[in-house]
């Protein structure tokens, strides 16, 4: 693979989408809102699937003449798209903002504003998404919205990794015919269902067709002979995809292509998925390789041109979402290497591919993931070890020895549990037939500890927001509290899981996705939709937020104020309500004196592990709307940052309103002085069935440390440790601090530098400089 280059054609389809500036479309949602309103007594299912036919046949289409893939939802790269059946509401109030918004800029035209407020919103208005939630349950939400984050309230639910071997098998003409089969015998809502396959399946035909179209008048047109040859080429691969399954290599990765495209016309929601690549695209790329028809380089050209189109289509969020979820993470994630359905280790040359990719192009998507296993070649360990110290914060790493008992456990089939992927950051899935609502909600543990400290009230505005079970100075021991805290915990839970019901209720009634169902395993045979529960596996995913502060505070309070008495529980109460001024005395100590988590000092570890399980047990009493299980997960996304602004001072020694611990397995930063096997040691104690929603680690190291063969070795037993303690996912920064100082003051001069956020990469410059800052902060390693 050494010798495979980048081409002169990828660099310069890089350089036109790096150059196009980000702006929001309408467009869609005008066909959309036309759809409706000529269609008013019709099923939402069938609206939905005329709106997204629509939009297939009528949206306007481009293309650049060196593209070996083609196809996107806009004329412009990295648009943002309004859809006014998911959330209008916060379109209205922050349109004007958009460009100038701390978090995930883009331009706006003014006769974009005009035409939405007086054409769209006013149709739309109460009856999206959005409006509905705020109108059956909108007040409940809002008043656990200080520790409970709902999510998926103003957009479709993505998160989902498709049946891509079945779109591969059969195509949009194929599965058309399914449907048509199936609609003889249908009544009801059944018949509804198939009806709206039917019109999206006639739409993504038609789609493909178009480009098809496009490329033979373009071609005319062209004056460069290479680049005129290569359109003619795409040309023929999209005739033939509108018709029939993908029969060669370059027609099979502009399938997958074609298939996210339309995903996100349909729903524009984050985390649609391809899963595990190299597996199924393998069969085509040996076939033409073996025949003579592609060579490495061409396979490899193929596969960068994909890896741009990833990088095309980003999701507009409202201005408070943005922060939780900075810089544009939508979530194609892909996944290579980890075991094939014996339990033997897995990898080919497309994996390889994939890693010469990412070595090359350096970009935020897809969010590349690499499993390993305790039988792991070498060979592609050190491939992905030297990308990683490239610096792209990818590839990170999933282990297979950690994940796959715990699915089982999560009542997913071997097979399934074998055969896992990723969605978005690092949610964990099975592939092609499960609707695992990933991101259902975010439960901040930390602001519970502050409400049982101080009588149910917020530190920060002095609201009661919780019930009162007293304050510190009115437990007589550390069990006394524990047990106040677990019935603050409880307490919550049980205002969250109704709150998650309702969004998933309404989901149903409002966004139905035929398309989409089409490609998920059980949908077409049983005539239900997957929002309704038409999938294989029907879970939802709640994110812990965040162990390490609780695991520190409690040991600070178990140790300081308990156990050695240091400080008085009047003193430490309050310290935390005047945010530590007068008292910075007691926050050395909280700071200094008390052990913290991810140095293996099992004081503090074993307090994390404990509550994460006990918030886990509790959880899985629960059943969601679709009547699946309710599961856990240790991720932040960028979330620790705003929902640190919604805590008061704490008794780690933080202080209130900043950050806290990044990634959601991670210590706090700049408190792990131990090193980063004792990091490995400390994580290893939160059992995995705590993370079968995704668990996140995250460390960074100095680029120096990969400039030898003999750290590169190093490297290599330390992720061969992270396997055998079983620890579920590790993601590295390779970046020195210097570099984003420096992109902080000079930020067009850094414009490509790309930083590991949480389980996402994104480029630097484009997050809000509190998460910067919060980037910068982190330990650096510089050995092992």
């Amino acid at each position: 693979m050494e010798d495979l280059i980048q081409t002169k054609r990828v660099s310069i389809l890089k350089e036109k989408m790096m150059a196009q500036p980000r702006f929001v479309s309408i467009e869609q949602a005008l066909l959309i809102k036309k759809t409706y309103e000529e269609n008013e007594e019709k099923p939402v299912i069938i609206k939905r699937a005329l709106a997204l036919k629509n939009a297939l046949l009528q949206l306007a289409i481009a293309v650049e003449p060196e593209e070996r893939i083609v196809g996107n939802r806009t004329i412009g790269v990295r648009h943002g798209v309004v859809f006014p059946e998911s959330g209008g509401s916060w379109i209205d109030r922050e349109f004007e903002i958009l460009p100038s918004r701390p978090q995930d800029k883009f331009n706006v035209r003014k006769a974009d504003i005009s035409s939405f407020k007086k054409i769209i919103r006013p149709y739309f208005k109460g009856k999206s998404l959005e409006d509905v939630i705020k109108t059956r349950y909108g007040q409940e939400i809002d008043e656990i919205a200080k520790v409970v984050k709902i999510n998926q309230k103003d957009h479709a639910q993505g998160h989902i990794c498709p049946s891509c071997t079945k779109w591969l098998q059969y195509g949009p003409g194929e599965l058309k015919q399914q449907a048509i089969a199936k609609l003889e015998n249908a009544t009801g809502k059944q018949y509804d269902f198939y009806q709206s396959v039917i019109l999206v399946m006639e739409g993504a035909q038609a789609f493909i067709m178009r480009y098809h179209d496009l490329l033979v008048e373009k071609a005319k047109q062209e004056i460069d002979a290479a680049d005129k040859a290569n359109m003619l080429e795409v040309a023929v691969i999209c005739k033939n995809l509108s018709m029939k399954p993908p029969g060669s290599f370059h027609e099979a990765v502009q399938s997958i292509w074609f298939l996210f495209v339309i995903l996100h016309m349909e729903s524009n929601a984050s985390s649609f998925s391809p899963g595990r690549m190299d597996s199924f695209l393998y069969p085509y790329y040996k076939k033409d390789i073996e025949s003579g028809k592609i060579d490495k380089q061409t396979a490899l050209e193929i596969i960068e041109c994909i890896w741009l189109k990833f990088n095309q289509i980003v999701y507009l969020r409202n201005s408070h979402s943005a922060k939780y979820f900075a810089g544009f993470p939508i979530g194609f994630n892909i996944a290579i290497g980890g075991q094939d359905e014996n339990g033997n280790d897995f990898s080919n040359e497309l994996s390889f591919l994939f890693l010469k990719a990412q070595e090359h192009l350096g970009l935020p998507q897809p969010n590349l993931s690499v499993r390993l296993h305790k039988g792991t070649n070498e060979l592609l360990l050190k491939e992905a070890i030297k990308v990683v110290a490239k610096g792209s914060g990818m590839p990170q790493f999933f282990n297979d020895e950690a994940i796959i008992s715990s699915m089982m456990n999560l009542g997913v089939s071997e097979k399934d549990a074998r055969d896992y992927a990723i969605v978005g950051c690092v949610e964990l899935t099975t592939q092609g037939n499960n609707l695992g609502w990933s991101d259902a909600a975010m439960f901040n543990l930390n602001k519970v500890l502050e409400l049982t400290l101080n009588n149910g009230k917020c530190l920060l505005n002095g609201k009661d927001i919780g019930p009162d079970f007293g304050k510190l100075m009115d437990y007589n021991t550390f069990e006394d509290l524990e047990d106040a805290f677990a019935k603050n915990i409880n307490y919550f839970i049980e205002k969250m899981i109704p709150a998650c019901e309702q969004v998933e209720k309404a989901h149903i009634d409002i966004l139905p996705s035929p398309f989409l169902s089409a490609v998920i395993d059980n949908c077409l045979e049983k005539g239900m939709d997957v929002t309704a529960g038409g999938a294989v596996y029907n879970l939802s995913g709640i994110q812990m937020i965040q162990i390490a502060n609780l695991a520190d505070s409690l040991a600070a309070i178990k140790l300081l104020v308990y156990e050695e008495k240091r400080i008085l529980k009047e003193e430490l109460l309050n310290a935390l309500q005047c945010n530590f001024e007068g008292y910075e005395v007691i926050r050395t100590m909280l700071l200094k004196r008390a052990p913290k988590y991810g140095n293996d000092i099992a004081y503090v570890d074993e307090l994390g592990a404990k509550w994460a399980e006990f918030f886990s047990e509790k959880l899985s009493h629960y059943t969601n709307y679709r009547g699946g299980r309710y599961h856990t997960g240790m991720y932040t996304v960028s979330a620790h940052v705003p929902m640190g602004e919604n805590v008061g001072a704490s008794a780690d020694g933080r202080y209130a309103t900043t950050p806290l611990a990044d990634g959601g397995m991670s210590p706090v930063y700049g408190r792990d002085i131990a090193g980063p096997t004792a990091v490995l040691k400390s994580v290893s104690l939160l059992d995995n069935h705590l993370t079968t929603n995704g668990g996140l680690l995250n460390m960074k190291f100095l680029p120096e440390f990969f400039k030898t063969e003999t750290n590169i070795d190093k490297f290599t037993k330390f992720l061969r440790a992270f396997v055998d303690l079983e620890i579920p996912h590790i993601q590295f920064n390779v970046l020195r601090k210097e570099d984003l100082l420096a992109a902080q003051r000079d930020p067009e001069k850094y414009r490509s530098l790309t930083v590991r956020v949480a389980g996402y990469t994104a480029y630097f410059t484009e997050l809000a400089g509190e998460l910067q800052n919060e980037i910068i902060a982190r330990t650096s390693y510089g050995d092992l």
